[in-house]
């Protein structure tokens, strides 16, 4: 009796991955077994990048405060240690916003800090 192949089931999973590759350069986007390997290989990337990202912006944000922070006389970990010692629940996103789009607020929770 003759192997079943099932061919159904196979050619969809090759249009599935050929069509997760649409726009690759090259064989990348027209031959399966090329195009599995990098398709595989992109959704690696987007799953380690989607950890990465969380750290990436928290960076920006600590170097934005940094940078606002020195312009106003104090450095970054004193404004951090003096906000909790005066218990002030801010976090660094929303202090970054602060020292981007609205310096003279940011200014006086330095000065809230110094005093």
């Amino acid at each position: 009796m003759p192997r079943s192949q099932n061919k159904v089931a196979s050619h969809r999973r090759r249009k599935r991955v050929l069509k997760s590759a649409k726009g690759y350069w090259g064989a990348r986007s027209k031959v399966y077994t090329i195009a599995k390997h990098h398709v595989e290989k992109g959704l690696q990337y987007a799953y380690r990048d989607r950890k990465a990202k969380k750290v990436i912006f928290r960076q920006l944000w600590i170097t934005r405060i940094n940078a606002a922070a020195r312009a106003n006389g104090i450095t970054y970990s004193a404004l951090i240690n003096g906000l909790k010692n005066k218990q002030i629940e801010i976090n660094r996103k929303l202090l970054s916003d602060l020292a981007a789009s609205n310096p003279e607020v940011f200014t006086k929770i330095v000065e809230i800090v110094k005093s």
